[in-house]
């Protein structure tokens, strides 16, 4: 092979690979390596305003994909400003490649400007993370960070490409990564066990979690709920892993407290987990999850989420699309009659009473924006309306996901897409990545007015390279997931209701959001009465480019 600067051999690499885009906010020590991107013309590199839009759109691209995602940060700052995304990535399991420039190798003793130890800084976001010394392991090491973060469980990598060591010459050749095959099935005899274990209940639930999307499980998840007459309860859950609208699918567990996970958990005869760990919630039970003597099974390719905090009977390192089809079978074949005929009957009931609960809900909700003329149930209903059948939803809604996906119910793989991790801000930056993914297809982003101020200024971006998203600012004036947290809170501990804290209002100033959309270069329109709805969906929708909705889903404090 010639040499040539590994700067050079660094882009062949992603070339080969068939890498399409490089997500990123350019850097003094990277120039040598983003000059070089001239000379490859098929990497289009997305300019960002602010390193966590860049890792934000790799997410989301990522995510519609499938496929690592290549993003360029600038040195300690530009990885400082990216952690948050990083860890939401981490969390959400999206196979990203981050490179990081930095000065070089020989300077590490001078501790120079913006020195700092990019992989210790890195290592507690991502799932590997290096540094490259020698040029003529360059490209070695690229395919190990794709093949680490392609590998299930995908994840975040990190590498660092000092500025000395990608201006050095290398010989090595530019081949495309080998990623192992992990559709691994259980053995026979363990899923016989899996089985006996199972089998007998009488109030059996799932647990399952994203590993099912990415292994597309997804029959195989609503037959084995079918067979054994389960609930399917999700958790670590921001795909479609199976249908809202199955009658198997009971909800998600308590995102925020263990207490609300355990009440649910704890009534199960029997368990079987697959695709996440249990359990993921920001204050998580720390015994009593199951109940004693119950059969807890779990399945997953990550060795680390079974019997990560509670003990299993059996753990299968298996694919969730190789184990859950054969373990229905198993089930199958041990129920008796009279069993398929409860399995069927809790399946009928539990999807009546939660249709019914359901329907209750959304009359409130309906009643409330009714009475206050807020406008965000008919945007969502004219929307559902109007929207093609392969429409990509990117979900950062949170507390007006209820009203607003009660038209828009998450029900096909790969066309919706939910925050996770807790980072605010995913939602314009992951919507704008799953456009690009997929450019044929309508995409529609929501965030509330708090977490887009986060990555606002990706619609600059998306006016740059004409990227034709479409957004949605869910406005309440205020962070009203921290008043509802807050007022559980107060319920746990016996505290008195009162004011919320002044600093969870956003209303003072008010932000106008379509001003700043327009100033970014998309248009945008406001909707504050239920009137404005229809025409507003239209508007947006015959839009050929970018374009944002200021859409009122509650009253703030003065307006």
């Amino acid at each position: 092979m010639t040499s040539r600067p590994a700067r050079a051999a660094f882009l062949e690499q992603l070339t080969a690979d068939g890498v399409r885009y490089m997500f990123g906010n350019p850097g003094t020590v990277e120039q040598g390596f983003l000059d070089e991107l001239r000379h490859h013309p098929a990497i289009d590199y997305q300019l960002t305003l602010h390193e966590s839009v860049a890792v934000g759109m790799a997410d989301g691209y990522a995510r519609a994909t499938r496929r690592p995602a290549v993003v360029q940060l600038h040195s300690g700052v530009g990885l400082g400003n990216g952690v948050g995304m990083l860890y939401q990535a981490m969390r959400g399991h999206a196979p990203l490649v981050v490179v990081v420039g930095e000065s070089g190798l020989r300077y590490d003793a001078l501790q120079a400007q913006m020195y700092v130890d990019l992989v210790a800084m890195a290592e507690p976001v991502t799932k590997w993370a290096t540094r490259v010394v020698d040029p003529e392991s360059t490209l070695r090491v690229l395919r190990r960070a794709f093949k680490v973060a392609g590998t299930p469980p995908y994840g975040p990598v990190l590498v660092v490409l000092p500025a000395d060591v990608m201006d050095r010459p290398t010989s090595e050749e530019a081949v495309p990564v080998s990623y192992p095959d992990t559709a691994s099935a259980p053995d026979p005899a363990a899923l016989d066990r899996a089985a006996d274990l199972l089998s007998g209940a009488r109030r059996p639930i799932v647990i399952a979690g994203d590993g099912v999307h990415f292994s597309g499980a997804q029959p195989e998840l609503a037959r084995l709920a079918e067979v054994w007459g389960a609930e399917v309860w999700g958790a670590d859950w921001a795909e479609v892993n199976l249908s809202v609208e199955h009658p198997a699918y009971a909800g998600q567990l308590g995102h925020m407290f263990g207490e609300s996970s355990r009440r649910v958990t704890g009534a199960a005869d029997a368990v079987l987990l697959c695709g996440t760990y249990a359990l993921p919630e920001v204050f998580p039970a720390l015994e009593g999850v199951f109940g004693e003597g119950v059969p807890v099974v779990h399945i997953d390719l990550d060795t680390d989420a079974i019997a990560k905090n509670f003990p299993v009977d059996l753990g299968l390192v298996a694919d969730p699309k190789r184990s859950l089809g054969p373990l229905a079978d198993a089930l199958a074949a041990r129920m008796t009659g009279e069993r398929r005929a409860a399995a069927d009957d809790r399946l009928r009931r539990g999807a009546a009473e939660r249709a019914d609960a359901r329907a209750a809900a959304v009359r409130r909700r309906r009643e409330h924006a009714e009475a206050h003329d807020l406008p965000h149930i008919a945007f969502a209903e004219e929307l559902a309306a109007r929207l093609p059948d392969d429409a990509v939803l990117f979900d950062e809604a949170l507390t007006a996901g209820p009203d607003l996906f009660a038209p828009l119910p998450p029900t096909k793989p790969g066309h919706w897409h939910q925050t996770r991790g807790g980072s605010l801000g995913v939602g314009i930056p992951g919507a704008l990545g799953a456009q690009l993914a997929h450019p044929e297809r309508t995409v529609v982003g929501f965030t509330g007015d708090g977490g887009s101020m986060y990555t606002f200024q990706a619609l600059w971006t998306a006016a740059r390279h004409g990227i034709g998203a479409k957004f949605v600012i869910c406005n309440n004036s205020s962070y009203k997931l921290l008043e509802d947290n807050i007022e559980q809170y107060w319920r746990e501990q016996g505290i008195p209701a009162h004011d919320h804290p002044e600093i969870f209002d956003l209303g003072r100033p008010a932000i106008d959001f379509a001003a700043l959309s327009k100033s970014l270069g998309v248009p945008a329109l406001r909707v504050e009465k239920t009137g404005q709805a229809a025409s507003a969906v239209a508007e947006m929708l015959a839009h050929r480019g970018p374009f944002l909705v200021d859409l009122v889903t509650e009253r703030g404090k003065g307006r």
